[in-house]
C-alpha cells in the first residue's frame, strides 16, 4: 500500500479516519499491518499490499477463483489485442488526457483488465474488488506506481466521499445482490463535476433466452472447483457446435445463444488457444456468480437521475452502458 492511499481511506462503519499501525514496509509501500480508527477502534489488516475491509470468504468467491486463474487472460498486454482498451474508451467515452494525472475508481476490478488501461493514460487508479481477485490485479499491475489496490464492498465503500474525478464500474453491478443499491453507492465518491460511467447485463428478450438462464439455477450452487471441471470437459465438446450454428444464415447469432458457452470466434481476432482460454472463463463467468441482475435501460436512467447527475446518456456498447456527471 502507498501512503499517499492512507489520506483517502476511511473506516467503511463509521466514516472515521484511518491509522496506520504496526506497518511492515517492502521498499515504500506498507506489505502488511493495521488500519485503525481511532474513536471507534475498528480495525483492518493489511495483507501483501493490499488493505482488506471484508470478510475472506463471501458472495463473490467464484471471481476470486476465476481472476486468479486466468488473471492474465483478458488483459491486452497479454493478448496482444486492443479487446479491453476498445471496450473502455467506448463505453467510457473519456480520452486517455482526460484521466492523466487524476484520479480513478475501478469497482469490481477483478484481475486489472481496465485498470491496466486506465493506468497506461496516466491516471492514478484505486482498484476495488470484493473478491480476492485484488491480489491477481496486483501480481498483474504492482509494478505501476500509480495502482493502489483495495479489497472493499460496495455497500461500504472504504474512501472518502466526493474524492474521485473519475468513477467506473464495467461488468460487475449485475452480479450484486441489490444493484440499486450497489449502483446508488457510486455517484456520491464523485468529486464536483466527476464523470462516471456503468454498465450493465440488458434486459431485454434476447438477453433473457439466452441458455444460460436455463442451467444457472444447477450450476450457481454447484461446488465451484466441481463447476469449473465441468467447464473445463465441455466446452472443448460444445465450442464447435456453437460454430457450426454460427454459420446459419441470417439467425446463426440467435442460435448461438442455445449453447451456454461464451464463443468469441468471428466476434474478436484472437487465436484459436486464446479462442478456448476466453471460452473457459467467460463460460465460468456465467454459470458459476450467485447474482445475475439484467436492468433495463429505463431502469438506468431512473437510477442515474435520482443521484442527481446530469449529462446522462444510456446506450448499448457490448453491454448496457450509462454515464453522466456530477454538477
Amino acid at each position: 500500500m502507498h501512503l499517499e492511499l492512507l489520506d483517502i481511506l476511511r473506516c467503511p462503519n463509521t466514516g472515521e479516519a484511518l491509522a496506520l499501525i504496526e506497518p511492515q514496509y517492502r521498499g515504500d509501500r506498507v506489505y502488511s499491518g493495521w488500519l485503525r480508527s481511532e474513536k471507534s477502534g475498528n480495525r483492518y489488516p493489511i495483507r501483501e499490499f493490499v488493505p482488506r475491509f471484508v470478510p475472506e470468504a463471501n458472495y463473490a468467491d467464484n471471481f476470486g477463483m476465476q481472476w486468479n486463474r486466468f488473471r492474465q487472460t483478458q488483459l491486452d498486454s497479454y493478448s496482444g489485442q486492443t479487446i479491453s482498451a476498445d471496450r473502455f474508451w467506448k463505453a467510457t467515452g473519456w480520452r486517455p488526457q482526460d484521466i492523466a494525472g487524476k484520479w480513478v475508481l475501478d469497482v469490481g476490478c477483478g484481475a486489472g483488465r481496465f485498470a491496466e488501461i486506465a493506468l497506461q493514460a496516466g491516471a492514478k487508479v484505486c482498484a476495488l474488488d470484493y473478491s480476492s481477485a485484488v491480489d491477481a490485479c496486483y501480481a498483474n499491475l504492482g509494478q505501476h506506481p500509480n495502482l493502489h489496490v483495495v479489497q472493499g464492498d460496495i455497500y461500504a465503500l472504504p474512501f472518502s466521499s466526493g474524492f474521485f474525478p473519475f468513477v467506473y464500474s464495467l461488468g460487475v453491478l449485475q452480479h450484486t445482490p441489490d444493484v440499486a443499491k450497489a449502483f446508488a453507492a457510486l455517484p456520491p465518491m464523485l468529486a464536483a463535476d466527476g464523470r462516471i460511467c456503468v454498465d450493465f447485463y440488458w434486459k431485454r428478450i434476447r438477453t433473457m433466452l439466452h441458455a444460460k438462464y436455463v442451467v444457472r439455477p444447477i450450476t450457481r450452487r454447484m461446488q465451484q472447483q466441481q463447476l469449473f471441471k465441468v467447464v473445463e470437459s465441455v466446452v472443448p465438446v460444445l465450442l464447435p457446435v456453437s460454430r457450426l450454428l454460427g454459420r446459419v444464415p441470417v439467425i446463426g447469432r440467435f442460435l448461438k445463444r442455445l449453447i451456454p458457452i461464451a464463443d468469441y470466434t468471428g466476434v474478436f481476432p484472437l487465436s484459436e488457444q486464446q479462442l478456448k482460454e476466453w471460452a473457459v472463463l467467460d463460460t465460468f463467468d456465467m454459470l458459476a456468480p450467485a447474482y445475475d441482475n439484467p436492468q433495463s435501460s429505463e431502469t438506468v436512467r431512473g437510477w442515474m437521475a435520482d443521484a442527481g447527475l446530469v449529462g446522462v446518456k444510456v446506450f448499448h456498447e457490448s453491454h448496457l452502458v450509462g454515464t453522466g456527471r456530477r454538477p
